[in-house]
């Protein structure tokens, strides 16, 4: 797979004619949406490789007490002797950099168009269809620490992603504070949509998994296949 290379650029190079947004959240979140990460072609020869090589599994997860059949298919890959990644009562099978090197080189792309960033794992998440999704949910796991930075790397099917403000959020002496008075109505929107497109990279920084939700929901029109990889670094 030495043929599959990714040409990223820096998102702190002015000179750069790539275009990239970011979003200022408010109480130190921020997202930063680069929408050409990676050009076309290289793009599908990553779709290619991931929907061909990659050991996609559909796992059986619990949520509120009821089992039901993950609606996406999902790998994990991460640096061995980290935290084991848990949700929803699923521990996925943790494979190495080794098993698939071809994941290190999108790695490798995705730090240097990061500067600073140190992902040490991927999950890889396939959806086949309009009807796979991803609902409602915060990366707030405490094996990413309080501030996480956390990118999400999409190929094929342009998919809506939508950032949403968590209702209440527990203060510092134990009560339950609204988040709406912790952040100036005026300044920002509660619910970001973001459209991710073939090749696109997403970052989300800050205080975003604390304060914010984010889910990829159902589209009757989305027929074709996406392809995400969710980097993150696990302390």
């Amino acid at each position: 797979m030495s043929v599959l290379k990714l040409k990223p650029v820096s998102v702190s190079n002015a000179n750069d004619t790539i275009k990239s947004e970011t979003v200022d959240l408010g109480n130190g979140s921020d997202v930063v949406y680069i929408e050409r990460f990676a050009g076309s072609e290289e793009s599908w020869n990553w779709w290619n490789y991931l929907d061909k090589h990659i050991p996609w599994t559909r796992p059986t997860i619990r949520v509120f007490g009821k089992s039901f059949l993950q609606p996406r298919d999902t790998c994990y890959v991460a640096t061995p002797g980290l935290t084991e990644l848990s949700y929803s009562g699923y521990q996925p099978h943790a494979y190495s950099w080794d098993d698939y090197p071809p994941l290190q080189q999108i790695l490798d792309a995705v730090h240097k168009a990061l500067p600073g960033s140190s992902f040490n794992s991927i999950l890889l998440n396939r959806y086949r269809g309009g009807n796979d999704y991803v609902g409602w949910h915060a990366d707030d796991e405490k094996l990413y620490g309080p501030t996480p930075e956390i990118a999400s790397l999409s190929f094929g099917c342009e998919r809506d992603f939508i950032l949403k403000k968590k209702p209440c959020k527990k203060s510092t002496d134990g009560s339950d504070e609204p988040a709406r008075k912790r952040i100036k109505k005026s300044s920002h929107a509660d619910q970001h949509t973001f459209r991710l497109k073939h090749g696109s990279l997403l970052v989300m920084r800050g205080y975003t998994q604390r304060d914010w939700i984010h889910s990829v929901p159902k589209r009757a029109k989305a027929e074709a296949t996406r392809i995400n990889l969710t980097f993150r670094r696990v302390l």
